[in-house]
């Protein structure tokens, strides 16, 4: 496995996706390849079928914030694709998580035959801010699991735009956004959830929904994004701030009456992984049935944040390579086991530190794979147009 590409682009949403597009053509021809093949597999629906699916997704995105069409429409023509072959894999998650909705309904039914083919579990993150009036950096990171196909589609994202935040995300070649930091000092991890509630009703796309916390100048606005329509899918967004801001959004299919909040506990860290944890959640969670290694990876995930000394980077570089429940744990690794598209691996493991401007990626799995660091401090460095606002000093802290 080689070192994940960086692509650079700015310009108009239309001229950033297109560079887009063109620098990583080869991989977000790989994106759409293996989609084909994983929506037939998972969901049982021919290409034909699911740019028909994608389709119903237009309207929404386009009364929401029409540049992410204008930026998918660039990918297209600068890979060489359709506009709706790209808009099929930024929907990936409503059309394979809402056959497994479907598909736990059905089991559960009269004459179910028990659970069906499921794919793999995603994500196992964390945030660690400090308190008003102490010192520390605000961190925040995850891996991502999912197919192996993606260990030939990541793609490291560097946006710079004139009318938002500049920022990096590390994401499926033609995808908006996955896992990233802004130059507002804004970063977000998330993780898969799914719902009974997972039907694949038209909406806000939980892709379009992380590009849009891209743009948002601080936490509050990251939150009013997820609120302003209806979301088509169930998805846990952990969202801090270099101000020393950690909070969770667990987020069911709906309004804004379906986010459900969780905070740092005394020692200021966040951790998450595929299970609704907030006890206001009143839906069917379907999630442990689809990702049953997710309470294993939230057990190991606490114990090791109970027992280290700290809570630094270092610390979480350790639990970020924790294999117990092998092969399904917080280092994921292939199960020979199980069929292929029911496979999942740590295709990344990302940490960042929101004070510094850094980032650390590993090309595959943090064991095998040593992180690479990435100084953004430089091309994170427009100011924020709020925070040029704000009052001199901490008064929070005060």
């Amino acid at each position: 496995m080689g070192e994940y590409p960086h692509v650079r682009v700015t310009g108009s949403a239309r001229q950033r996706g297109r560079q887009y597009g063109e620098q990583a053509r080869d991989r977000v021809h790989r994106s759409v390849s293996a989609y084909r093949e994983v929506f037939a597999e998972l969901a049982g629906w021919d290409w034909q079928t699911v740019r028909a699916e994608a389709a119903r997704f237009e309207a929404p995105i386009a009364a929401y914030r029409p540049k992410y069409l204008a930026e998918m429409r660039g990918i297209g023509e600068g890979a060489g694709l359709d506009f709706t072959d790209v808009l099929a894999i930024n929907v990936r998650t409503e059309v394979m998580f809402a056959a497994k909705a479907r598909q736990a309904a059905a089991s559960a039914g009269p004459g179910g035959t028990g659970p069906a083919r499921t794919g793999p579990a995603e994500c196992s993150a964390f945030a660690v801010a400090p308190p008003p009036g102490r010192s520390g950096p605000t961190l925040i990171g995850q891996n991502w699991d999912w197919l192996p196909h993606t260990a030939d589609t990541v793609v490291v994202l560097e946006a710079s735009q004139d009318d938002a935040p500049d920022f990096v995300t590390v994401v499926e070649a033609g995808l908006l956004a996955k896992t990233g930091m802004n130059s507002s000092g804004l970063g977000l991890v998330t993780n898969a959830l799914v719902t009974s509630d997972d039907m694949g009703e038209p909406g806000l796309p939980y892709h379009v929904l992380l590009r849009a916390i891209m743009d948002c100048e601080n936490v509050s606005d990251a939150i009013t994004a997820l609120q302003a329509g209806f979301r088509s899918s169930s998805a846990n967004y952990l969202l801090a701030h270099r101000d020393g801001i950690a909070i969770d959004v667990e987020a069911s299919p709906g309004d804004f009456s379906r986010l459900y909040l969780l905070y740092p506990g005394d020692d200021g860290v966040v951790l998450h992984t595929n299970h609704f944890l907030a006890g206001r959640f009143a839906g069917k969670d379907v999630s442990v049935w689809a990702m049953p290694d997710s309470p294993v990876r939230l057990q190991r995930l606490r114990a090791g944040v109970q027992g280290a000394a700290d809570h630094s980077l270092g610390t979480f570089r350790a639990l970020l390579s924790d294999h117990a429940n092998y092969p399904s744990g917080i280092c994921c690794h292939p199960d020979p086991r199980m069929p292929r598209y029911d496979q999942g691996m740590t295709a990344t493991s990302v940490l960042m530190d929101l004070d510094a401007g850094r980032m650390w990626v590993t090309d595959g799995n943090p064991c095998g794979a040593p992180y690479r660091e990435l100084d953004y401090a430089d091309f994170l460095a427009k100011p924020s147009l709020v925070a040029q606002a704000a009052p001199a000093g901490n008064e929070a802290a005060a």
